[in-house]
C-alpha cells in the first residue's frame, strides 16, 4: 500500500463516527502509520495521541457536536458544492454510479458524499478515488477552514488528506475598473465570501 492509500484509509477510520469499535480503530491506524515519512502520517499520528486522551462517551459527543450541528463542517462534500438544491440529488446519484462502476458501495447505507466513505473508496480504488477528491478539493478546503474555526482537532485529519492532492493553483485576480459606474460593483458576487455552496 503506497503513502496516499495509507492516509486515505487511516483519515477514513478516524472520521467515521467513534462508536464502540473506536479504541481498536484507533489503535489500529496508529500502529500502521508508525514510523511512516512525511506531513499527513505525522498529522493522523497527532491526531490518534489527543484522541487516546478523550474518554470514548465525550468524544462521541464532540464528533456530533463538530460534525452534525453545522453546515460549514459537515462530512457531506455536496453541502458545499450544491446546498440544500435538487441538483444534490443527481451529484449524489452520478456519485454513486462511480462507485459501482469499479465494484464499490458505501456500508452502512450512509450516502456517497459522506467523506469517511469516498476516502476508503480512494484507498481501494487509487486511481478514481484520487480524482473525486481531487474534484471535491474545494469542499475539503471550506470543511478544514470550519473545523479550525471551530478549534477542532479534526481538522488536523482533513488536512492530512488535502496534502495528498495537487495544490489547486490560486485563481487570478479580477481587474477593477479604474472609475466603476456609480452604485456598480465592479465584478458581480454570486455569494458571501466563506458562503461557497453552502446554506445556513
Amino acid at each position: 500500500m503506497n503513502l496516499d492509500r495509507a492516509v486515505h484509509q487511516a483519515a477514513s477510520l478516524l472520521l467515521d463516527y467513534p462508536d464502540e469499535s473506536w479504541p481498536a480503530r484507533r489503535e489500529q491506524v496508529a500502529v500502521a502509520l508508525a514510523g511512516l515519512p512525511g506531513e499527513a502520517p505525522g498529522l493522523l499520528r497527532g491526531f490518534c495521541r489527543w484522541a487516546a486522551a478523550v474518554p470514548p462517551l465525550d468524544l462521541a459527543a464532540r464528533y456530533v457536536t463538530t460534525f452534525d450541528r453545522s453546515r460549514r463542517r459537515t462530512l457531506h462534500l455536496t453541502h458545499y458544492t450544491d446546498g440544500d438544491t435538487r441538483r444534490r440529488g443527481a451529484t449524489l446519484a452520478a456519485l454513486k454510479a462511480r462507485y459501482r462502476e469499479h465494484g464499490w458501495e458505501p456500508a452502512g447505507g450512509e450516502l456517497p458524499d459522506h467523506l469517511p466513505a469516498l476516502l476508503e473508496f480512494a484507498a481501494r480504488c487509487p486511481g478514481p478515488g484520487a480524482a473525486l477528491l481531487r474534484e471535491h478539493h474545494g469542499a475539503l478546503t471550506l470543511l478544514t477552514r470550519g473545523l479550525a474555526a471551530h478549534g477542532s482537532p479534526y481538522a488536523g485529519v482533513v488536512r492530512a488528506v488535502l496534502t495528498t492532492l495537487p495544490a489547486v493553483p490560486a485563481a487570478a485576480p479580477v481587474p477593477v475598473r479604474e472609475d466603476p459606474a456609480p452604485g456598480l460593483l465592479p465584478y458581480p458576487l454570486r455569494h458571501a465570501p466563506g458562503e461557497e455552496g453552502v446554506r445556513r
